[in-house]
């Protein structure tokens, strides 16, 4: 027994009717910003990564 889509949407529709649509959409862009955050620092204690196009090929 899972949630159909049905129930999903009606879930949905209260919580945009609770919260409203604004306020939804910075919570979003502050979770994205804080996952972004996150890794930047996971990847900064490993060396320093090269762009793609700046990598030379192998002989």
């Amino acid at each position: 027994m899972g949630i159909s889509i049905w129930q999903f949407l009606i879930v949905l529709l209260i919580v945009v009717m609770l919260f409203g649509s604004k306020r939804l959409r910075s919570l979003g862009s502050d979770v994205g910003g804080a996952i972004n955050g996150f890794r930047k620092s996971m990847g900064s204690g490993d060396a320093p990564q090269q762009p793609e196009s700046s990598k030379q090929p192998l002989p």
